[in-house]
C-alpha cells in the first residue's frame, strides 16, 4: 500500500475539484481503485502504488485547473482518466447543465433551446426571442448557476423591467424590495429549483446572488458577473442602452423577450427590437429566436399561444382590407 497527499490552499476550490456530489473523486476512486479522503485542506489518496501515482498525477492536472479559475467538466476528468489508463473515455452529455442541485439533471430539450444554450457558453451577449413557454428564463439561470459553480464568475444579477401588466401594485404595503417582488418571482421560482433555498438567502445577503429592478442598473459596472434581463420587450430604447453598457470585465449578459406581451405604453417602441436590429451583426452578439415549436410546458400551452397567434394574424388582416 501507498500514499500521497495534496495540499489545498483555499478551501473554496473543494467544490469545483470534487464535483458536485463528489463526482470527480468517485470517477477517479472508480476507475484508478483507490480512497481519497479529505480533512483540514488536504486531500489522501491510499492503494496500490502505481494508482496512487495515478490517482495524484489527476488530481494535481485537475487543481491547477481550479487554481487558475478554469471550468472542470465531466468531460475533463474523463479525458484525464483515459490518459492516466490509457483507455478512451466516455464522453459525457456536453448539453447538460450542471447546476448546483445535482439532483436536478437540466438539459435542452429542443434543437432551438440546444443552440440557446450553445450561444450562452460561447457568446458574452445573447439576445432571445420566443413565446411563453421556450425555456428562455429557465435556461438562463441555469446557465448562471453553473457559472458560479465553477466560478467562471463571480456573482449572479437578476434583473426585471417594473412594467406593470394591467394591474397596478403602487399601493401594495412594504418597501420598495416588497413591490417589485411579483416582477422578480418568475427568476426566483427557477432559481430556486437549482439551489437549496439557504443557500439563496445565503448568497443574496452576501451580494452574491442580486436581484433588482432595471432602474437600479443606472450608473453601475458589472464585473464577472452573469445578468439576465428578464421581460426585456418592456424596455425602453434609452433602458436597453443604459442596461447593455453596464456590462464589465468577465461578464456575460442574456437578454430573453417575448414580443407577444409587450406592456408598454401603446407606440413606445421596445428597447429589445431597437437592439436586436442595431447589434445582429457585431462580433460577440448572438441573436437566437425560440419558436412554438421550442415550448416545454403544459402540452396546451403551445396550442394556447398559436390560438392567440392565429386570432392576432386575422385581426391584422382584415385592418388591411
Amino acid at each position: 500500500m501507498s500514499e500521497s497527499i495534496i495540499s489545498l490552499d483555499e478551501p473554496a476550490f473543494v467544490l469545483a475539484l470534487f464535483g458536485a456530489r463528489d463526482q470527480n473523486l468517485l470517477a477517479i476512486r472508480e476507475q484508478l481503485g483507490v480512497t481519497i479522503t479529505h480533512r483540514d485542506g488536504s486531500i489522501r489518496i491510499a492503494g496500490p502504488a502505481d494508482a496512487v501515482h495515478r490517482a495524484t498525477a489527476v488530481l494535481e492536472r485537475l487543481k491547477d485547473r481550479v487554481e487558475r479559475a478554469e471550468t472542470v467538466a465531466v468531460n475533463d476528468v474523463a479525458r484525464l482518466l483515459g490518459e492516466a489508463t490509457g483507455r478512451t473515455p466516455a464522453v459525457a452529455d456536453q448539453t447538460a447543465i450542471d447546476v448546483l442541485d445535482s439532483s436536478r439533471h437540466i438539459r435542452p430539450r429542443t434543437a432551438g433551446q440546444a443552440r440557446y444554450v450553445e450561444a450562452i457558453r460561447n457568446q458574452d451577449l445573447i439576445l432571445a426571442t420566443g413565446p411563453a413557454g421556450t425555456g428562455k428564463t429557465y435556461l438562463a439561470v441555469a446557465m448562471a448557476v453553473e457559472a458560479l459553480k465553477h466560478r467562471t464568475i463571480r456573482k449572479i444579477v437578476l434583473v426585471r423591467p417594473a412594467v406593470e401588466a394591467g394591474e397596478s401594485i403602487g399601493f401594495l404595503p412594504g418597501d420598495m424590495q416588497a413591490k417589485i417582488n411579483p416582477y422578480l418571482r418568475p427568476l426566483m421560482d427557477a432559481l430556486h429549483e437549482m439551489m437549496d433555498h439557504e443557500l439563496v438567502k445565503e448568497y443574496m445577503e452576501q451580494d452574491v446572488i442580486e436581484v433588482i429592478p432595471m432602474g437600479y442598473m443606472r450608473g453601475r459596472t458589472l464585473n464577472e458577473a452573469f445578468t439576465i434581463l428578464d421581460e426585456a420587450q418592456n424596455t425602453t430604447v434609452a433602458q436597453m442602452k443604459m442596461f447593455l453598457t453596464r456590462m464589465g470585465e468577465g461578464s456575460k449578459i442574456v437578454v430573453s423577450v417575448d414580443v407577444t406581451q409587450v406592456d408598454l405604453p401603446h407606440h413606445t417602441r421596445s428597447g429589445l427590437t431597437d437592439a436586436v436590429e442595431r447589434l445582429r451583426s457585431i462580433g460577440g452578439v448572438r441573436v437566437v429566436e425560440l419558436h412554438q415549436s421550442d415550448i416545454v410546458r403544459h402540452a396546451l400551452v403551445q396550442k394556447i399561444v398559436e390560438a392567440y397567434d392565429d386570432k392576432r394574424g386575422r385581426r391584422v388582416r382584415k385592418s388591411r382590407r
